[in-house]
This record gives structure tokens, sequence and C-alpha cells, in this order.
């Protein structure tokens, strides 16, 4: 399934529901005001009004979901999910004047002007029915919400599954008031106002748990403990050194997060975007679908040797350095580089970057006493070629200076070619598995020596050492 498939279902999935919701809130408010005029009960009117609020939360939380599932554009570059909470909070508003007005009028039936309630049938069949509808449609509402992490569809739902809890206390308040009359117990003409109370503590108590919920969001408060989870995932991705920040916000169903990790400060650019993109995988097995934005600063590493402190330096400033050999002399150290330069600079340009170089290096890596810079051209051209040549005589005199080397078990792959007038040579030595690295350049380096001695007329070779076994297969 696409993307844009993906999104139009949940947009559609998230609307039925929403409007599902405020058919049954319709039917639902209706049927209370009837009942709780004609029995004048205060419950029944205040679940009455707390229904009506429910339908205008529900029209409201129609128009979020179809707002919020709109793409971002070039005004709102996180999308619009925002609305969502924005809804969310409205509803915690509107619950919250329900209550004042239940409190006022159940302190006023209780202490100031006494009410005769009228219990019908019609207000228990009212009140049975209301549950019956509610238990339905909180439950639709949780798995559309729980699904698509709505906000909104998960404050309908809980409303509705506290009017649930209301209305069941509104019937045993009607339940008392007849007990009271066919007991002939005064007191219990009061429990009418009290079930009221009771359902007004109700909705403070949801309103409360939402109004946190929606004022977090609102806010960009993280979800409790996930920051400090993002760290310890983000800490043991290979290739960072710390976690320097982490900042997350939301916007509707959808996480924002923003990290900044430390790397080694040699690192490519290349490894430092597979790192990043492990990292954004990590944080994503924690918020699904999250944003992630990653930026990656350069640090020095705790066991960065000398050689890698030069080439940090040399990286900052946009240079390539090799060959870099380093000696101590009367316990002076000794620096000699190469430094490849574009070959179009001219001889001062290419002078006054080193010289740069050498000061920066001698600022941050005070252990240097001496440096020693050979500045090679760096190419900036493609070369044309003569083509291959044919120079069986050149081969097997390169044949008999390999194999003079017991490093070397066999040659093969010579190849001769004329380039811009010069003889270039390339040809791949195999060696033996276990030979170290060191050994291999030296062995080189040597080659490369007497083939110049040898054969003057090449201008450059390149030797390509191959394992003793990557040359069986």
């Amino acid at each position: 399934m696409t993307d844009t498939v993906a999104a139009a279902q949940k947009s559609a999935e998230k609307s039925a529901v929403a409007l599902n919701s405020i058919s049954a809130a319709v039917v639902i408010t209706g049927l209370k005001v009837v009942v709780g005029i004609t029995t004048g009960s205060l419950g029944i009117l205040s679940e009455a009004a707390h229904s009506g609020l429910d339908l205008v939360a529900a029209a409201i939380t129609y128009l979020s979901v179809r707002v919020s599932d709109r793409p971002a554009d070039s005004t709102h570059q996180y999308g619009h999910g925002k609305f969502e909470n924005f809804s969310a909070f409205i509803e915690t508003a509107l619950l919250l004047a329900t209550c004042f007005w239940i409190v006022y009028e159940a302190t006023k039936r209780l202490f100031f002007h006494s009410v005769e309630i009228e219990p019908s049938a019609w207000a228990f069949v009212v009140m049975s029915v209301s549950i019956a509808i509610d238990l339905w449609r909180s439950r639709r509402l949780k798995r559309i919400a729980d699904k698509y992490d709505s906000q909104a569809l998960l404050a309908d739902a809980l409303h509705f599954r506290t009017d649930i809890w209301s209305s069941s206390v509104v019937i045993l308040g009607l339940i008392l008031v007849l007990a009271g009359r066919s007991y002939h117990i005064p007191w219990l003409a009061k429990a009418d106002p009290i079930a009221a109370l009771i359902v007004a503590c109700i909705v403070v108590y949801v309103s409360w748990r939402l109004a946190r919920q929606t004022v977090d969001a609102l806010l960009d408060a993280a979800p409790a403990g996930i920051r400090l989870k993002i760290i310890a995932r983000v800490a043991r991705v290979d290739g960072v050194l710390s976690v320097e920040r982490v900042r997350i916000r939301r916007g509707g169903s959808k996480y924002f997060a923003d990290v900044s990790v430390a790397m080694s400060r040699n690192v490519t650019l290349q490894k430092s975007e597979q790192v990043g993109n492990e990292v954004a995988s990590e944080i994503r097995k924690l918020l699904p679908d999250a944003d992630v934005v990653v930026n990656a600063t350069a640090r020095a590493s705790k066991g960065e040797s000398l050689f890698d402190r030069i080439r940090a330096v040399a990286t900052r400033n946009n240079l390539y350095v090799h060959d870099i050999n380093v000696q101590s002399i009367d316990g002076s150290i000794h620096v000699e580089q190469h430094v490849e330069l574009d070959e179009r600079l001219s001889l001062k340009e290419a002078h006054d970057q080193v010289t740069r170089l050498e000061s920066e290096l001698e600022r941050d890596v005070p252990e240097i006493n001496r440096i020693l810079t050979h500045i090679e051209s760096e190419p900036a051209t493609i070369e044309t070629s003569d083509g291959m040549l044919q120079a069986p005589n050149f081969e097997r005199r390169v044949q008999g200076i390999t194999a003079s080397f017991p490093e070397v078990i066999d040659t093969h792959d010579l190849m001769f070619k004329r380039v811009g007038g010069r003889l270039y040579l390339s040809l791949h030595c195999t060696m033996k598995d276990d030979l170290p690295l060191s050994r291999v350049h030296d062995v080189q380096t040597a080659m490369e020596s007497r083939i110049h001695q040898e054969l003057p007329d090449v201008f450059r070779v390149l030797i390509h050492p191959e394992p003793q076994t990557d040359n069986r297969r």
C-alpha cells in the first residue's frame, strides 16, 4: 500500500467514526433533554448538558481530524496535526463549563430551592439506551484512536466512556428517589442533585486528565521518559561518540525528533550519513513514523592518534594529506606529509594554503616541532589515452623485477598505456594473506623504485596487491 493510499484510508476511517459519533450525540442529547424536562431531574438535565457539549465536541473532533490529516505545506511546515490537540483543548474548556453549571444547580437544589422529581419509565429507558450507545461509540472511537494515535478521537472516546459511569450514577439517583417515596425516607429526595454532583466530579476528573495531555501537546512537552530512552538507544549506535541534544514535539498523531550527535571528526560525509540513518531508525523503533532530523557535530575521539589529529586538521581545511611520516629526533617530533592541491592553482596560491594548514597543525597539535609538506598537484581534468601498448620486452623485465622479491607469489594483468605522451604501467601482485600492510607498502615502494631505475621510460607505476586466497577463486 502506497503512502498516499494509506493516508487516504486513515483520513476516511477517522472521519467516518467521528461522523458516527456526531449522529449518536444528536440522538442521545435530544432524548435526555425531553426526559429531563418532563421528570424535572437535575441528574438527567446535567447529563443532557454533558451530552450537548459532547455533541459540540464531536463536531469539533470531526472538523479537526479532517484538517489535521492535511499534508504539510509552505505555511505549515510541520503539518496540521496541532489542530487535533487544539480541538481537544476546546473540549476540555467546554466540559469544565458544564461542571460549573451542574455544581451551581445542584447546590441550589440541595440548600436553597427544592424541586420535585417525577421519575418515569422513560427516564430509565433513555438512560439505559444512552449507556448502550456510549459503550458502542466509545469502543469504536478508541479502536480508531489507538490505530492512528489520534488525540482528538481518544478524547471523544474518553468522554463517552465516562458518560457510561455518569449515566449509571443518574439511574442510581432516580432509583433512590423512588425508594425514598416508597419507604417514606425524605432525605432520599436529595439523591438526584447529589447524583448530579457525582457526575460533575467525574467530568472534572476526566477534564483534568485530558487537559494535561492537550496542554502538554500544545506546549511541545515530550512523552514521559522517552527522551532518556532515545538517548540510551542512540548512544549504542556504532559511530556515535555522544548524544548532545534531543528535542521531541508532537503534532496530532505525528512526532518530530531533532537530535544532535557527536561523531569522530575524521568520519567521511558518506559515513556520517549512514550513521545518521541508523540513528533515525533507532528513534523510529520508539516513535514509529516519526519525522527525524539528525545533526552530526565533529568531535575529537578519545583514541585519536597523532596521525588522526593531523588528518582531522587537514579535513577541516578541505585538504587531503597522505604519506604522513612522523619521526622523533632528539626528543623533537618531525612530520613530513604530502598534500594534494588543484593543479590549476599557482604556486603562490598553493603555498598559502599549505602555510595556513601548517599553522593550524602547530596550534592544534602542539607536540609537533617541525613540519615539512610536499605539495602535489591533484588532477582536475580527464586525460586522454593513446591506447594500450603491447610491450612484451618490458613485461618480461617487469616480471623479472617482481620475481626478485620473496614476498611476491606472482605478477599478472600487466598493462602499458600512453597518456599525454607518457608511459603508464599498472600490474597486480599476489602476496601472502598474513603479510602486514606496512610490509606490503614497503615492498610496493621498493618495486616501483626498481622499475623506474631499470625502465626510465615509465612515468608512473601503479601496483595493486592481492591476497593469495583471493587469487585462487
